[in-house]
């Protein structure tokens, strides 16, 4: 079979739909205008942000001034915990949070802890979920926040956020969830989940990229993270991504009118590909819990190496990964993966396959006998 062209890395970053660029097209070549501005080439503008804002919060369940557009995830997650930390700043407060987390997250914690926070990271069972009781034993009075993502961006699993905020409501903390890989892919509505602020990102679900947003609960106070003009009823400066923010709304909408006949076709994808492992004798075990996100699935291969791995796909045309992609550049081995103990024979063999929508068969099957070809 010749070099294709397989895009198995969703989970790292999608293709911009059709609809959200020709949505977005109109606010890059025609209606450009700064929405603060008084002008009238800023109406149009302000009234798309207006709309957008409206559209994403109907579909998590929010109000719209709920909703303040940031520049991705990244950006959300740093603003929900150090925004909330900054408001206690010079007081010894604890942060809960678990050892699986994205970087955004954990990286956020670990500067917070050189200023005095204690961060507790809470441990996870070997497929990657948190207890409802190992968080319940952690919360005291100086608890200001506790932040568990939704899904895992490596292996996948959707952790129990009911189970968890049910806790944290008893206590009256706010509880963030950093939901940047499950937006767009399962259905997320910040009140049956009883979060008080949510991540997400644009690009994880097939809009721009450098566009995201972040919920929070009214009434609940946050220091700004970003300081400047009064945008986004004055909590984050700086012009909105007019452009970005459209085709986000519209990629969302898309999403969710398309996720019961999607993930019926993902699922379709995994058990082709779990079979064809099976069949050629693959020895292999995969990572995290049967409830992960549609597509997405943590494969370790016995006392294979993984970066080998990738780089054999890629020159066979197929875009896989290590883990996160946004850590690839590290040869270190993954700190869910060692939160979760895969075992050592296993865990230095670990890809991430992530498929989407316009994946097919025998695409699956086409990376089912490259591996076996590559693993011998």
């Amino acid at each position: 079979m010749s070099k294709k062209n397989i895009y198995a890395d969703h989970a790292a970053t999608t293709p911009v739909s059709k609809s959200a660029q020709q949505a977005m097209k109109l606010y890059l070549e025609n209606e450009y205008g700064n929405p603060s501005a008084l002008y009238t080439l800023a109406r149009s503008p302000k009234r798309a942000l207006k709309e957008a804002r409206k559209q994403i919060a109907t579909v998590i369940g929010a109000s719209p001034e709920e909703i303040y557009f940031t520049s991705g995830g990244t950006e959300a997650d740093n603003w929900a915990i150090k925004g909330m930390a900054f408001r206690f700043a010079g007081q010894k407060k604890k942060i809960i949070t678990s050892s699986i987390e994205h970087h955004a997250v954990l990286n956020s914690c670990q500067f917070l802890e050189k200023m005095g926070f204690d961060i507790v990271y809470l441990p996870v069972d070997s497929n990657g979920l948190i207890s409802a009781d190992s968080l319940k034993k952690e919360l005291d009075d100086n608890t200001i926040l506790v932040s568990v993502m939704l899904a895992n961006n490596e292996i996948g699993t959707i952790e129990q956020i009911q189970a968890l905020t049910e806790i944290t409501r008893k206590y009256k903390i706010p509880f963030h969830t950093d939901a940047v890989q499950a937006v767009g892919h399962i259905p997320v509505n910040v009140n049956v989940l009883g979060v008080d602020m949510l991540s997400a990102s644009a690009h994880k679900f097939g809009a721009s990229k450098g566009t995201g947003f972040l919920y929070k609960r009214k009434g609940l106070e946050l220091e700004p993270l970003m300081n400047g003009g009064n945008q986004e009823f004055g909590w984050r400066a700086g012009t909105e991504n007019v452009a970005g923010v459209v085709g986000m709304s519209v990629a969302l909408e898309e999403s969710m009118e398309k996720m019961r006949e999607t993930e019926s076709h993902l699922a379709a994808l995994i058990n082709r590909f779990k079979s064809g492992v099976k069949a050629l004798g693959i020895d292999c075990i995969y990572n995290g819990a049967e409830e992960r996100i549609p597509g997405s699935i943590s494969v370790s291969f016995r006392e294979a190496e993984g970066e080998m791995l990738l780089h054999r796909l890629d020159l066979k045309g197929i875009s896989v990964s290590t883990g996160a992609a946004c850590n690839s550049d590290s040869t270190e081995i993954s700190h869910v993966l060692k939160a979760i103990k895969v075992p050592k024979e296993y865990i230095n063999g670990t890809l991430r396959f992530s498929f989407g929508s316009e994946n097919t068969l025998e695409e699956v099957d086409f990376i089912v006998a490259s591996l076996f070809e590559i693993l011998g």
